[in-house]
């Protein structure tokens, strides 16, 4: 029997809203005991005053394997991931082969057997993404995918998503759909506002997030499907969003670190390492995001990890990929909003652990007695500069380079292993 403790530390657990100071113990990679009066046994982690919470579950990341590794492994992307903090990684179904049935939900499982963080797939909505031909959502359920997505492109036919929300309402399974209108967003490269006027480029109005988001929380209340909007970026969204809970309707929402951290100034003298898909949007849609998070309206932070090539990205703007790598700034980049005061550390941590766990069915994201030891230590005031170089993943296309950021994962622990220490 291997037992681990974590001692001195901040525990913060979101799922129940404990903060308070020390000891966690931890016996054949299960969190046993937590607590003021625990008694430390084993090897010992002296946490210094620090935070432990539970490890990050992200539900957004892209790999290039199977098909397109040079941007990047399962086996990079995890050991990113524990860089990052984060214990659990979502793998997007955009890959080659799309991942649209269970052999490839199993190739995932088995290429991620020995990954230092636990790797889930999602499995494709429609045959290779066409957006018409329904997968066997059942099927791949059994086979472990834990939530469906089409990935960048969202399900443009209303009849196709109604069948698709009805289909998986009896397997309770979770689908996610971009908040996109197609016709409005098509050949768009940026937020359509006087800035992108100015620099000559293509805008996408925040109108055709609103109006796919209204759709499909329409189709969610009809059919009883389980609905992730996902990677929203904008005011006009969110409030989609917001009416729908109201309502009680089965409905999430997610958000990119990127669109709480950045805004569309951020483009620049066309920085194409900034271009991201949605684009990125004013500074008051940024300020509506965060206030979401607060309040709970947004329910799951994700990386949008989405590795490029530099070649794909060091073209004319309209030329170049759309994407970021996240998974190692995933939490800094949210521990920085908390330091600047925007956003509340709390549902902060919960939009990156308990909330994507009850999504997901994972038993991980909290810290409770006979729970998964999926744990980080975090030291929220630590400055650094984050250098793309010095990255773990296979590609370096960040639009945080050169930024100043604040706290850092000082060790990441999953399933009882610690598999990363700064």
């Amino acid at each position: 029997m291997s037992t681990l403790s974590i001692i001195n530390a901040r525990i913060i657990d979101p799922a129940s809203g404990y903060d308070g100071d020390g000891t966690l113990v931890i016996e054949d990679g299960v969190i046993v005991e937590f607590g003021p009066d625990s008694i430390a046994e084993g090897d010992i982690i002296d946490a210094k005053g620090m935070i432990c919470a539970p490890g990050l579950i992200d539900m957004r990341v892209s790999t290039g394997e199977p098909g397109r590794e040079n941007r990047e492994t399962i086996a990079t992307a995890a050991r990113a991931a524990a860089a990052g903090g984060v214990t659990s990684i979502v793998i997007m179904p955009e890959t080659n082969p799309v991942i649209d049935d269970m052999s490839l939900v199993d190739f995932i499982a088995r290429r991620a057997e020995n990954a230092p963080v636990n790797v889930y797939a999602a499995g494709a909505l429609t045959k290779e993404l066409d957006g018409k031909t329904l997968t066997e959502i059942g099927l791949m359920s059994e086979a472990g995918a834990v939530m469906f997505s089409n990935g960048t492109h969202p399900i443009a036919d209303a009849q196709t998503m109604r069948r698709l929300l009805s289909y998986s309402a009896s397997f309770n399974a979770l689908i996610a759909n971009r908040a996109m209108e197609p016709s409005l967003s098509k050949g768009a490269v940026a937020h359509e506002s006087d800035l992108s006027s100015r620099l000559g480029l293509t805008g996408a109005p925040a109108a055709a997030e609103r109006i796919m988001a209204e759709r499909d929380v329409a189709l969610a209340e009809l059919t009883g499907g389980r609905l992730l909007i996902d990677m929203i970026s904008s005011a006009e969204a969110l409030e989609v969003v917001r009416r729908a809970k109201s309502r009680d309707l089965d409905v999430s929402c997610s958000v990119s670190i990127n669109h709480l951290s950045l805004n569309e100034v951020d483009i620049g003298d066309y920085r194409t390492f900034v271009k991201l898909d949605p684009p990125l949007r004013e500074e008051s849609d940024r300020l509506a995001l965060l206030e979401g998070i607060n309040d709970g309206t947004i329910d799951v932070i994700v990386s949008a990890h989405d590795p490029r090539p530099a070649g794909e990205k060091r073209l004319p703007y309209a030329e170049a990929s759309t994407g970021a790598v996240g998974l190692e700034i995933l939490l800094s980049a949210a521990l920085s909003q908390v330091a600047d005061d925007r956003l509340e550390l709390m549902p902060t941590l919960a939009a990156m652990t308990c909330n994507p766990a009850a999504l997901l069915g994972l038993k991980s994201g909290r810290i409770t007695e006979g729970a998964p030891a999926d744990l980080i230590i975090i030291d929220p005031h630590a400055p650094w500069i984050c250098k793309s170089d010095a990255l773990l993943s296979r590609s370096k296309n960040t639009p945080f380079d050169g930024r100043r950021l604040t706290g850092r994962t000082v060790k990441t622990i999953c399933g009882g292993v610690v598999v990363f220490e700064l």
